[in-house]
């Protein structure tokens, strides 16, 4: 075992919630040892390969875009959509202090550091029937997640004077050291040598994200009274699999709660190149295409569309009898509107190349089109319904698609354009059309027509699955970010920030995200408990 190393704040955990603390407290005159289990490369953890997006709340570009917003808009949104139990104060509490502090600590003090925003509020999470947000709120960074991250680890470096930052990558911390009811360091494990380490520190940070990195601890906490697909793909961390946080709840007598609320997306398919087994890529699904079942029937009766209710569409989708999907699709709509979520696939964003990003919305993304026909196998693409049904049976080795069906269900929805535009009556046309009238979806979204269109081919299907993405749920936390034991009292010395603590309180989204909450939800825990830290807890 080698020598103790001991600082005023240890933290555990090297994505954005711990790199943000730690810079906080390094900025309040602390020494900081910051532990992370990941390589040198990745640290950042998520925010590396996250798409950058945020939901703020009266913003000055909400304003300028004659956006009406403010806090009480905003936390009537959130608990309706979120369905916060109304007896749960402290994640109640987190929801409110989220809706009033996002324009100040997070816009602003991005701002502050050198970040920007693209110049549009997307509107995302709508709700089926208007009860998600009720006006746009999505804020993208310039540059991408990546791009936040690489940013707050080149300040995290300059507020390193005189040495008190102590970074400890590939090591593993295996418990937590405490006597006398107060939590005092942690014990680690270096990943390349074996060797053993004990931290001590006065404050003890846990920034180790959520548990849905661990498949056995995803379904191992899946709510019974809902439907779980046989196989899903993994869009989490792999080493987030909720073990420190159960340290807490069986040794120091934490609570974890809501552990079985998770931010999943309905539209995973696999990673042409995964970074570990299982890693699959989150699809920003097409509004236009049609998303069939595993014969190739459209799921029904109301439509899947994407942008209104992503935790209804995950429950669709695990409702079916097969752990697939497929998108329904053609060139003119792939073109226009299919995406992936992350910084790795959003080339002109990631690299803030904006006369290439304009391009793209205007003209369409030839070049990820083109990527998926060359790298994925999920992506099938043919001048035929039917050469096309059979590409989707060889990839499922079974004869689960009909030519004839796929045929027919195509034929059904194009029929709604035989006519005027006056007798169209198709739910999922109603919903693209709404969508069109907000400015940015209607660049990002092909005007209805027929899939047989003539010249939108070829015809493009595209499997999908559930891929486990955030944990909505958490250690219970206070406003200071101190996690509480069974009787509501703060456990001495312990903090607990970002997705592990359910992004404040341990459950501040209840059963929903309004989309984009994640990333403040990061930053504001982590500033709670660097206020929290420096001000003697």
């Amino acid at each position: 075992m080698s020598a103790p190393a001991t600082s005023d704040v240890l933290v555990i955990g090297g994505g954005l919630a711990g790199i943000v603390t730690a810079l906080e407290c390094l900025r309040n005159g602390q020494s900081v040892t910051l532990v992370d289990r990941d390589r040198p490369e990745r640290f950042g953890g998520l925010a590396l390969w996250a798409f950058g997006g945020m939901a703020l709340v009266g913003t000055p570009l909400q304003a300028r875009k004659k956006i009406p917003d403010n806090p009480e808009i905003a936390y009537r949104d959130w608990l309706r959509f979120g369905e916060l139990d109304p007896r749960d104060h402290w994640s109640l509490a987190w929801a409110r202090h989220y809706v009033e502090r996002s324009r100040a600590d997070v816009h602003d003090w991005l701002l502050d550091e050198g970040l920007k925003f693209l110049p549009a509020v997307n509107w995302v999470e709508r709700g089926r029937f208007g009860e998600g947000n009720s006006v746009p709120r999505y804020h993208i960074v310039w540059g991408t997640a990546r791009e936040l991250a690489r940013r707050m680890i080149q300040l995290l470096h300059e507020s390193d004077s005189g040495g008190r930052l102590t970074l400890l990558h590939e090591h593993r911390v295996t418990a937590l050291l405490h006597s006398a009811g107060r939590v005092s360091g942690a014990l680690a494990v270096n990943e390349r040598d074996s060797r053993e380490t004990h931290l001590e520190a006065a404050n003890v940070v846990l920034a180790t994200g959520g548990l849905n990195g661990s498949h056995d601890q995803a379904r191992a906490n899946w709510p019974r009274h809902r439907p779980r697909p046989k196989t899903m793909l993994n869009g989490a961390h792999p080493f987030a699999d909720g073990r420190l946080q159960r340290f807490v709840a069986n040794e120091l007598d934490g609570r974890i709660v809501n552990a079985g609320e998770m931010w999943n997306y309905a539209a995973g398919f696999s990673h042409p190149f995964p970074h570990f087994e299982g890693h699959g890529l989150s699809a920003v699904p097409c509004k236009s295409a049609l998303w069939l079942d595993h014969r190739g029937r459209r799921i029904g009766p109301e439509p899947l569309v994407t942008g209104f209710d992503t935790h209804w569409l995950c429950r669709r989708v695990a409702e079916q009898e097969k752990p697939w999907t497929w998108h329904l699709l053609n060139r003119r709509i792939a073109l226009k509107e299919f995406a992936i979520s992350g910084a790795e696939h959003n080339h002109s964003i990631r690299e803030k190349r904006f006369p290439a990003f304009l391009a793209e919305l205007l003209l369409g993304n030839k070049r990820l089109y083109e990527q998926m026909q060359r790298e994925c196998d999920e992506f099938l693409v043919d001048d035929t319904l039917g050469g096309l049904a059979g590409k989707m049976n060889q990839l499922t080795r079974s004869h689960d698609i009909d030519p004839a069906l796929l045929e027919a269900t195509v034929d059904d929805f194009d029929a709604n354009f035989a006519h005027r535009d006056a007798l169209q009556n198709d739910d999922q046309i109603r919903r693209i059309l709404h969508a069109r009238q907000w400015g940015p979806d209607r660049l990002r979204t092909c005007r209805p027509a027929p899939l047989k269109k003539k010249g939108a081919g070829p015809f493009i299907a595209v499997r999908m699955q559930l891929v486990t993405r955030k944990s909505l749920g958490g250690l219970r936390t206070d406003l200071e970010s101190r996690v509480l034991d069974a009787s509501g009292e703060a456990i001495p010395g312990l903090y607990c920030v970002g997705e592990a603590a359910g992004f404040g309180g341990g459950g501040a989204n209840g059963k929903r995200s309004l989309e984009g909450t994640f990333l403040p939800g990061c930053i504001l825990t982590a500033q709670a408990a660097a206020r929290s830290i420096r001000s003697g807890g």
